[in-house]
């Protein structure tokens, strides 16, 4: 097992589609196997408009923001081994407030196991299996629930700093009735503003790219969605790909889950032109993943689509160098053309949550939540550490906002802003696996530039 070595770790110095209704303009929210420890960019290397997000969201310089990053993932790989060789006394691994990494234990002798190893450690009443098994019985419970009582849970995570669930409930009636199974321990519940709502929000340029189900020139559509491009990507067989969120496909729930994606031309939609096709989605089901991958087609190739590279807004971009797991305490910050380059903390690496489809059926979907502010229009989008991939953007309680110093503002009483992202490993894991060997096998996230 490797120990905490005190290290710069190769540092060279989180379901919110907009759906856009057409004539008038207006909208509703809707809701691998891990490589080698990449190498970071430097600090003079992260775009400016990055490096202003990093100071104004973490109160970090770019140097103590990679330093975060790179030791999280450091954590993370620790806690993995810890895990393994001691499931029983394995309680959680996080950092803290200061950036100190700390592994929770269920015993004295395991404390000084991880102590010896450099690490703080904290003492915990249970494990981090038998957390997991009642979050298992936790979701089985909502499940079951009438859908006007299940709506009312926004989400569940586990928080192994206090050995809890936390149980995330909609302020509203129905949120007030809900009876939570006695045989449940550990949880606690908290309160949070109604979710939904209409918006207003105008496509936009650079990342932020529109569908529908049939062609944009159909004298029938009424409305078209929008959302974020996430992480460029390759598969084995060289097709340009994209990676970004299922929920953002209008034909997740068809035989044939291809629509066409659009780069917005906000003042003639059906002349808007087409970066590529869905060829993948998934939401819920056995992988409880939320994401989509997209074919990109010459026209986006042309546009730089096949770089290691994301966008906020303004064309300020930030090249991808690896991929990342997240763990919480870890610095994020994600790209979306509706609230740019936003940063944050991971609150929580294990999150659960019930998303609901067109056609009125609930999806459990689990990724990982972070203080990130998100908006309207920014699913997909991509979430990074440092310079790491990290995953997409599924869903958030700031969706409805129209922009993100409103939304601190409102949600500052309930704990503030948070995402839920959907982490990247196993999205290429589950993309590869069910390729079939045809387009998405070997797939991986652009980290050099395409020399073509």
């Amino acid at each position: 097992m490797r120990k905490l070595v005190a290290r710069r770790a190769a540092v060279k110095a989180v379901a919110i589609a907009s759906t856009v209704l057409l004539a008038p303009l207006s909208g509703t929210t809707t809701a691998s196997a891990a490589p080698d420890a990449p190498g970071q960019l430097s600090v003079d290397e992260l775009p400016p408009e990055l490096v202003q997000a990093i100071a104004r969201d973490l109160k970090m310089t770019p140097t103590e923001y990679l330093d975060r990053a790179a030791r999280a993932q450091q954590l993370h790989d620790y806690s993995r081994e810890f895990r393994a060789e001691r499931p029983d006394s394995y309680a959680g691994a996080w950092l803290g407030p200061d950036g100190k990494p700390v592994i929770a234990v269920t015993s004295l002798d395991a404390a000084k196991i991880a102590a010896a190893d450099g690490y703080q450690t904290q003492l915990a009443p249970v494990s981090a299996d038998s957390l997991e098994n009642t979050l298992v019985q936790l979701n089985r419970w909502i499940t079951g629930l009438p859908r006007e009582i299940s709506q009312a849970i926004n989400s569940v995570a586990i928080d192994f700093l206090n050995s809890k669930l936390i149980l995330n409930v909609a302020n509203t009636p129905a949120g007030h009735l809900l009876n939570l199974p006695t045989l449940l321990a550990n949880i606690t519940v908290i309160l949070s503003p109604d979710n939904g709502g209409p918006i207003e929000h105008r496509p936009m340029g650079g990342d932020t790219y529109i569908s529908a189900p049939g062609s944009l020139k159909d004298e029938s559509l009424r409305a078209v969605d929008v959302c974020s491009f996430g992480f460029n990507s390759i598969d084995a067989a060289g097709n340009a790909l994209n990676i970004s969120a299922g929920h953002c496909d209008p034909n997740l729930n068809e035989a044939d889950q291809t629509a066409g994606v659009y780069m917005p031309d906000a003042g003639n939609i059906p002349a808007s032109p087409e970066l590529g096709t869905f060829v993948r989605a998934s939401l819920g089901g056995p992988s409880a993943l939320d994401y989509s991958v997209i074919k990109l087609n010459e026209r986006a190739v042309r546009a730089g689509m096949d770089q290691p590279s994301v966008r906020g807004s303004g064309g300020t971009t930030l090249s991808i160098t690896g991929t990342a797991d997240p763990i919480t305490g870890a610095p994020v910050c994600k790209s979306g053309q509706s609230s740019t380059f936003t940063c944050g903390f991971v609150l929580a690496d294990r999150v659960e949550t019930q998303l609901y489809t067109a056609e009125g059926e609930a999806e459990t979907v689990r990724g990982f939540a972070s203080s990130a502010c998100t908006l309207g229009g920014d699913s997909g989008g991509a979430i990074v550490s440092g310079t790491l991939a990290l995953g997409i953007t599924s869903g958030s309680n700031s969706a409805d906002a129209p922009n993100c110093d409103e939304a601190n503002v409102a949600l500052a009483q309930y704990g503030g802003t948070a995402s839920l992202g959907i982490p990247i490993r196993p999205i290429l894991a589950d993309i590869d696996a069910n390729s079939g060997g045809g387009i998405g096998s070997g797939i991986r996230v652009r980290t050099v530039p395409n020399a073509g």
